[in-house]
């Protein structure tokens, strides 16, 4: 029974986050209840999800903002790739299904509302798209885009393993991100982490990764053979029926995307994470976070925008872009 049914419902007092709430659709599309029927009508077949939570973060604070930032300055992009003359959302209708309702200081709580909406989005047949939230968002979003009975693979872009099997006895944590999916049922030899950066890695995380013969691609695997090398190495394990993506941004270089909880230095470049996305994202996706985007620790917009912009090409390659310019002249 809720406090609204009893009638002692206070409508002046906070229930929840204080800058909840997306403020806005992203890039203005139309939003949607969050049930499948209301999806299903909308056409929809690929829906954003806000999930502004950094309750689990070992570094710094201020992801819990990503969502209402890179709404904001998505109005920058349009539908319309010039480059390879595409329309997204003539190929994938796009709408925005809010955030998620954040139950304050209760970890489990709020996992359990995220994969309900999640399981909504599924099945009405579209794309979850969600905008974290440090990384312990892909926990409960991840589980839920699982379809029962199904084998899908798992490719992470980012600088850390996320691989502990808990942080001082807490499961749900950004630094398990890994080891959740496991424990939910992605295959590990067909999970593969990219990009990653040795000196923010403990041995814990690596001997998992080991143990379980998850495929590592080093950051400086990418340097020496390249984005195609890297792009082969992956759709070699995902398989065929398509694979959840999650991107951390502190994957990137810090000079690229320092908002974010831990920035690293000489990380991946923005061109070679868009090669590998540009890659692998034909193959097919059956959700997408972006994770760790914290607006507030960077000076401008640029960490946000990076964050939108690759939704954007992981969404537009999912649904068939042509990679080839077309030119004009």
């Amino acid at each position: 029974m809720t406090e609204e049914s009893t009638g002692s419902f206070d409508e002046t007092m906070w229930s929840g986050l204080l800058h909840g709430g997306p403020g806005g659709t992203f890039m203005g599309v139309p939003s949607v209840e969050l049930t499948r029927e209301a999806i299903t009508a909308s056409g929809a077949k690929a829906v954003v999800y806000g999930f502004p939570f950094d309750a689990t973060t070992i570094s710094r604070s201020g992801a819990n903002y990503g969502p209402r930032a890179i709404r904001e300055t998505s109005v920058q992009y349009t539908n319309f790739q010039a480059t390879f003359d595409f329309d997204l959302f003539a190929h994938l209708p796009l709408v925005d299904g809010g955030d998620c309702k954040v139950a304050l200081g209760n970890t489990p709580k709020t996992f359990e509302r995220v994969e309900a909406d999640i399981a909504e989005i599924v099945a009405a047949g579209a794309i979850p798209v969600v905008f974290g939230g440090d990384h312990s968002v892909s926990i409960p979003v991840g589980k839920a885009a699982k379809k029962p009975g199904t084998n899908p693979g798992w490719v992470q872009l980012d600088t850390h393993l996320d691989a502990a099997p808990h942080v001082g006895g807490e499961e749900l944590n950004h630094c398990c991100t890994i080891t959740r999916a496991v424990d939910n049922g992605y295959d590990p030899s067909k999970i593969v982490l990219v990009g990653i950066s040795g000196w923010m890695n403990p041995k814990t995380e690596l001997k998992y990764c080991r143990d379980h013969g998850i495929r590592v691609i080093w950051l400086e695997d990418i340097w020496q053979k390249g984005t195609l090398w890297a792009v082969e190495q992956i759709l070699e394990r995902v398989g065929e029926e398509g694979f959840y993506l999650t991107f951390d941004v502190d994957a990137l270089d810090a000079a690229f995307a320092p908002g974010t909880c831990a920035p690293t230095p000489g990380g991946m470049t923005i061109r070679e994470a868009f090669e590998i996305i540009r890659g692998i994202a034909p193959a097919g996706l059956i959700g997408l976070d972006i994770a760790e985007p914290a607006p507030s620790l960077d000076h401008s917009t640029r960490t946000q925008l990076i964050a939108g912009r690759i939704a954007l090409e992981a969404l537009a390659f999912h649904a068939g872009s042509p990679n080839t310019p077309v030119y004009v002249g």
